[in-house]
């Protein structure tokens, strides 16, 4: 049961700060998820709906990689709805589902691709010793360079900022969403 009760339509948005809203709408087509407790404050939405955007239309990280740093992140903190909301991207973005299954289970990922490993990796060791391996780092910085490498850290640890959120104010799976163990 959430917290908060979780903003769901713009008129529970003070007018001067319905463009918020509008924009958040403009998005994602209704206000759920980390939005619905985000726009008790109106400013801080509008900023974290930037990243938003910028993860869907901007980023140079490719859509799969991505998706397993951000599977990857949002399942180290637990976070059911972030979960939930990221597991059709990933699939849209071609993330096989023995991939989903492995990164659920918080598996061994030994068995990926060198590339989707290195991802899977150093977004884990980030999470959870606030450190990342140099071989890891370093193969990755080789091949991509240092602004996909900022891009991909920027973007899995902004996917953990949503999953505090959506913890915090405990925040409800769709009933047909992905569910975590």
């Amino acid at each position: 049961m959430p917290r908060i009760t979780p903003i769901s339509s713009r008129e529970q948005v003070a007018e001067e700060h319905r463009h918020v809203a509008d924009a958040v709408l403009g998005v994602f087509g209704r206000i759920r998820g980390p939005f619905s407790a985000l726009l008790h404050s109106p400013k801080l939405a509008e900023r974290m709906l930037g990243m938003v955007v910028f993860n869907r239309e901007d980023c140079i990280v490719e859509p799969r990689l991505r998706s397993h740093a951000i599977l990857a992140a949002v399942r180290e903190r637990d976070s059911a709805y972030v979960w939930s909301a990221q597991v059709g991207a990933a699939r849209r973005a071609g993330v096989p589902e023995a991939t989903i299954d492995l990164l659920r289970a918080k598996g061994d990922v030994s068995g990926l691709g060198q590339d989707e490993r290195d991802v899977v990796n150093l977004t884990r060791q980030l999470l959870r010793t606030n450190r990342c391996d140099y071989p890891v780092f370093n193969r990755l910085l080789g091949k991509y360079g240092a602004a996909w490498m900022v891009e991909l850290v920027t973007v899995a640890h902004y996917f953990t900022v949503l999953s505090g959120v959506t913890n915090a104010f405990e925040v409800a799976v769709p009933e047909d969403g992905d569910q975590l163990p």
